[in-house]
């Protein structure tokens, strides 16, 4: 893992959010103002700082992420955006930027005003605790039921030298991201020290979180607080266009994405649905969708039970047509299903060997067409029942 990621440093407090006193109030900042672009839950029911941090990026310039964990700060009306403004407000004047350039980010319980004055009285304390490695406190202090904190890294290697990307995210509960252009919860920051633009630093993230965060699910819930920003220091003095910093971002879109679902609460393992053979990629994701978010198909994969009939009966529902016949199914590599029919005990005893390990790839074939997606989704079993029926208590 880099130490530091050029033109950025990190801090975090504990602001008393937490019953337990864990650090819950993280900041991130820019050396000088940065290109930001951002996606947004397309939930319809949005939290007070998703609205704020939206209406904020127009500007394609911030300097600051400042997230609590603890409280989402959703569905407080007019209440919660007042604290999102003005917690921003406190760190923009400790840091010496404008208001607009703070983004606020949010994480926790629904219908719980955020503590203003709490965040508020820590905003100092912040903005003097920030250094280049503070990424590692920053991550600690956004997880909420996250059993690990999640960092992912990649360069780009360009004819001028290097230039990286660093991402922190959090997610394990609440998760079945549906993020676009401005319109347990996934929060998602991605920071790079390429120059870059907004359009291009925008259209690189749309691309890498479709495949990534888009494509996968731990209980099929979409968040009230879901976001991904990006920002772009430039101090790598290096160039890039979308096309260039997409690898890039994929990689580390992809890494945090699989270990939100992999954290998945109460999840044992990570099950990659892959579909084949469809008309276009569109139907191919549906199908991967709806086989991946299926309660029994994801209680089968918690009983390590190769029960195709579920995976089968799953993709049939999924509204987009193919030839029953034509259908093969394979659990590592394992083929279980072909043309429609199973192939026996012996080749789901020998499938079931893998639903034992903490991955694998469950691939449908459903036709000869160029259409298939890859989607991500964990078990569920009773811890994940444990996690949320007391999740407020």
């Amino acid at each position: 893992m880099t130490s530091t990621i050029a033109g950025f440093q990190f801090a975090a407090v504990s602001a008393g959010i937490r019953k337990d006193g864990r650090v819950d109030t993280a900041l991130a900042v820019a050396d000088r103002p940065a290109v930001v672009a951002a996606l947004f839950t397309r939930n319809l029911v949005r939290a007070a700082p998703v609205l704020v941090a939206e209406e904020r990026v127009r500007s394609g310039l911030a300097r600051a992420i400042l997230v609590n964990a603890g409280c989402a700060n959703a569905c407080t009306g007019e209440a919660g955006l007042t604290a999102a403004r003005e917690t921003t407000e406190a760190v923009a004047r400790a840091i010496g930027c404008p208001v607009a350039e703070v983004l606020p980010a949010s994480t926790g319980v629904i219908g719980q005003l955020l503590p203003t004055a709490k965040i508020t009285a820590k905003a100092k304390e912040l903005a003097k605790g920030i250094t280049p490695e503070g990424y590692e406190v920053f991550a600690q202090a956004i997880c909420t039921t996250d059993r690990w904190v999640k960092i992912a890294e990649a360069q780009v290697e360009s004819a001028k030298g290097p230039v990286s990307v660093l991402g922190i995210a959090k997610g394990a509960g609440m998760i079945h991201p549906d993020v676009g252009p401005p319109q347990a919860t996934m929060l998602v920051f991605l920071f790079t020290d390429a120059v870059i633009n907004r359009e291009e630093l925008e259209s690189a993230l749309i691309q890498a979180s479709d495949k990534t965060f888009n494509a996968c699910s731990v209980d099929g819930d979409t968040s009230t607080n879901d976001s991904v920003i990006a920002l772009a220091s430039g101090a790598s003095n290096i160039r890039l266009t979308a096309t260039e910093i997409l690898p890039a971002f994929h990689s580390v879109c992809d890494k945090l994405a699989r270990s939100m679902v992999a954290d998945g609460e109460g999840a044992n393992h990570v099950a990659e649905i892959k579909v084949r053979g469809l008309a276009n990629e569109a139907d191919a994701k549906r199908v991967a969708s709806t086989v991946a978010t299926s309660l029994l198909v994801k209680t089968a994969l918690h009983g390590k039970d190769a029960n195709w009939g579920r995976l089968f009966a799953a993709a049939g529902r999924a509204g987009v047509a193919f030839d029953v016949n034509q259908a093969s199914i394979s659990i590592g590599g394992v083929e279980i299903v072909k043309n429609g029919l199973a192939l026996g005990a012996d080749a789901e005893r020998a499938a079931s060997e893998f639903l034992k390990g903490p991955s694998y790839i469950i691939e449908l074939g459903l036709g000869s067409g160029p259409g298939e997606f890859s989607y991500l989704t964990s078990d569920l079993g009773h811890g994940y029942v444990d996690v949320n029926a007391d999740y407020r208590s």
